[in-house]
C-alpha cells in the first residue's frame, strides 16, 4: 500500500502519521511506518518477518523490535533488529541497540550499547564505503 523505495524492506502497510499519538503496546505483521509518536513498545507479532520504518517525524518512548529496522527518528529505549538495522542521518537511539547486520550513516548517533546477537563477528557495512 504504502510504497518503500529502499530495497529489503518490501511493502508498508500501516501507518502512523505525522500528528498522531498512540499510547500503549503496537505489536505487527508486515510494515509498519511511524511519522508520529508511540508511547509504548512497537514490536513484530510472533512469527511475522516485520519491517519498521520511524521516520524523521517519527518518536517512540519505549522498546522496539522488528526483524528490518530503519531509524531516522527518535527510539527512546532498547532496540533490536533480528535481521537488518539501518541507522539514516538524523537517527537517535537512547537505549542499548541488538542487531545481526548494522548499517550507520554519518549523523546517526546512539547514548546506549551495542552487541551484536550472534556469537560471531556482526557484519558491518560503513555508508560511506565504497563496497
Amino acid at each position: 500500500m504504502f510504497g518503500n523505495k529502499k530495497a529489503g524492506v518490501g511493502p508498508i502497510e500501516s501507518l502512523i502519521g505525522s500528528g498522531t499519538v498512540v499510547e500503549g503496546n503496537i505489536r505487527f505483521k508486515g510494515g509498519l511506518r511511524i511519522d508520529g509518536e508511540v508511547l509504548g513498545s512497537v514490536s513484530v507479532a510472533d512469527g511475522g518477518a516485520g519491517a519498521l520504518v520511524v521516520s524523521e517525524l517519527g518518536r517512540v518512548r519505549g522498546p522496539v523490535h522488528a526483524h528490518h529496522l530503519v531509524v531516522n527518528g527518535t527510539i527512546e529505549g532498547p532496540v533490536q533488529a533480528d535481521e537488518v538495522l539501518e541507522l539514516q542521518p538524523k537517527a537517535k537511539i537512547l537505549g542499548n541497540v541488538r542487531y545481526r547486520s548494522l548499517e550507520m550513516h554519518p549523523g546517526a548517533m546512539i547514548e546506549g550499547a551495542l552487541a551484536p546477537l550472534d556469537s560471531e563477528r556482526p557484519a558491518l557495512k560503513l555508508a560511506v564505503s565504497k563496497d
